[in-house]
């Protein structure tokens, strides 16, 4: 059985304790691999060879950081066909996501931060008459720690790291323990590419030990975290007395209002897309769905025919395109929704049943799932699910949609569908949301700034945001005679 390994100082090794961790393939419900299970002695060695790699990493040209970059993401294509398999099998995602969304962002990642290191520069400000000037560098932190969930594995493990990488940082990253194979097998991509021992250290195992090691370990001075808010609550408050920087993309539960003067096929397609893609495992997922009352009931008649259409089945078929939810333990959690969904008094309107697929009634599939309800207050439409369920609410003003789009904790992403520019504009304002689309949903420029507010998150990753979090500005301010 295949071993997953940490990858410190240019090696792979085991444990020092020699723990492993079983690895599911969620779509057969078997362990198919064993993960190396990280303390904080493994940890501390990570730590060790991050901080040895430092002063050279460094001080290499922005040059030969963007080369080795590019060389990375070049390689991420070569391996385009077995990293996407890897990435279907260890999470349960459809292989045709994988292959169309996972694979092509991740090698994009390293290819748009190789190339915007080069663009990215300190200021000089000349005070007339003074004789003086000052000078603002932005240099690398040091160690910086990199933690990445399990939904979009490789995808958001290399939006981490290669902002931080490109910056001059050094790095102790861990992937999800649910979903570790293609950060063990991008390692070997970036040895390949010519990365320096040390520069990246890739330590598996689980949140309580390995990442708890990192986000408290006194000399790693930065921590980038995406995953859930309670986790991002505790790392928080561990890392609040240290005075680290910090990054926390949280969690969401996100509006979707549509309105009847829409472009209505674009958005029925769109909003199938961004209820259930991935298995609704994505934090910008459209899970709370308001729609105006003048087309409520064409929508929703039509919405539960579009759900109903998907095709449930074993991930690495080509016809499938919903495929598994990421473990047993998430499939309970997602089931237990349905349970208070009808203690509340919630109308199942589609779904709502795990599923068992020929020949893999083991994996852990479960219905897309629809429910009409009637209080915007209940735990369905408060809480983050993180799976294949969906509410549905009607409204019969702006006001009434603006006020149920912004009743909740959370803050991370909205979308609106409307053709009324004045309602697009204010609507784009006043939704509390780090990210507004408009017509539109998961429509990504790399150059633009990332996050949410309130419960979602604190920071923003992306562009020339992200370089700037894994930097420290210094103002060097000289006179003269």
């Amino acid at each position: 059985m295949q071993k997953i390994l940490h990858f410190i100082n240019g090696e792979f090794k085991a444990s020092i304790s020699k723990q492993w961790l079983d690895n599911y393939n969620p779509a057969e419900g078997k362990v198919y691999s064993k993960i190396a299970d990280a303390d904080e002695q493994d940890v501390e060695l990570a730590y060790k060879a991050a901080k040895k790699a430092f002063p050279n990493w460094s001080k290499t040209t922005i040059d030969k950081r963007s080369e080795i970059l590019l060389k990375i993401a070049d390689l991420i294509d070569e391996n385009f066909e077995k990293l996407a398999k890897a990435e279907s099998i260890d999470n349960g995602k459809p292989l045709s996501l994988a292959k169309a969304v996972d694979i092509p962002r991740a090698a994009a990642n390293f290819r748009f931060y190789a190339k915007a290191i080069t663009q990215f520069s300190g200021k000089a400000y000349e005070s007339q008459g003074l004789n003086t000037q000052n000078i603002t560098l932005n240099q690398a932190i040091g160690v910086v720690g990199c933690i990445s969930p399990w939904n979009l594995p490789l995808y958001l493990f290399s939006w981490k790291i290669a902002p931080a990488l490109a910056a001059g940082n050094t790095v102790v990253a861990k992937p999800s323990e649910i979903t570790p194979m293609t950060a063990f097998m991008l390692a070997d991509i970036c040895q390949k590419a010519g990365l320096p021992d040390g520069v990246l250290n890739i330590i598996h195992g689980r949140g309580q030990s390995a990442g708890q090691a990192i986000v408290a370990h006194p000399d790693i001075k930065a921590i980038s975290f995406t995953g859930g808010t309670a986790t991002g609550q505790h790392i928080a408050k561990t890392t609040a007395p240290m005075f680290k920087k910090l990054s926390l993309e949280l969690g969401g539960k996100n509006p979707n209002l549509i309105f009847a003067d829409c472009d209505y096929d674009k958005m029925l397609s769109t909003t199938v897309k961004s209820s259930f893609a991935n298995q609704g495992q994505i934090c910008l997922c459209g899970s709370r769905i308001y729609v105006e009352d003048k087309i409520y009931d064409k929508f929703k008649k039509d919405f539960i025919t579009k759900t109903k259409a998907l095709k449930i089945g074993y991930p690495l078929d080509s016809s499938t395109n919903f495929g598994a939810l990421v473990s047993k333990e998430h499939l309970e959690k997602v089931a237990s929704y349905i349970d208070i969904a009808k203690q509340e008094g919630a109308k199942i309107l589609a779904g709502g049943q795990k599923v068992k697929v020929k020949n893999y009634e083991k994996g852990y599939y479960f219905e897309p799932t629809i429910l009409e309800v009637q209080n915007n207050q209940c735990r369905i439409n408060q809480e983050e699910i993180f799976g294949p369920v969906v509410s549905l609410m009607k409204f019969s003003s702006d006001d009434e949609a603006l006020q149920l789009a912004n009743e909740t904790k959370y803050g991370l992403s909205a979308t609106v569908w409307t053709n009324n520019l004045n309602r697009s504009m204010r609507f784009s304002k006043e939704i509390n949301a780090g990210i507004v689309w408009i017509n539109t949903w998961l429509n990504r420029d790399l150059r633009t700034p990332f996050g949410g507010v309130k419960q979602s998150g604190l920071g923003r990753e992306g562009g020339f945001d992200a370089l700037e979090f894994f930097t420290e500005q210094k103002n060097i301010c000289i006179t003269y005679e």
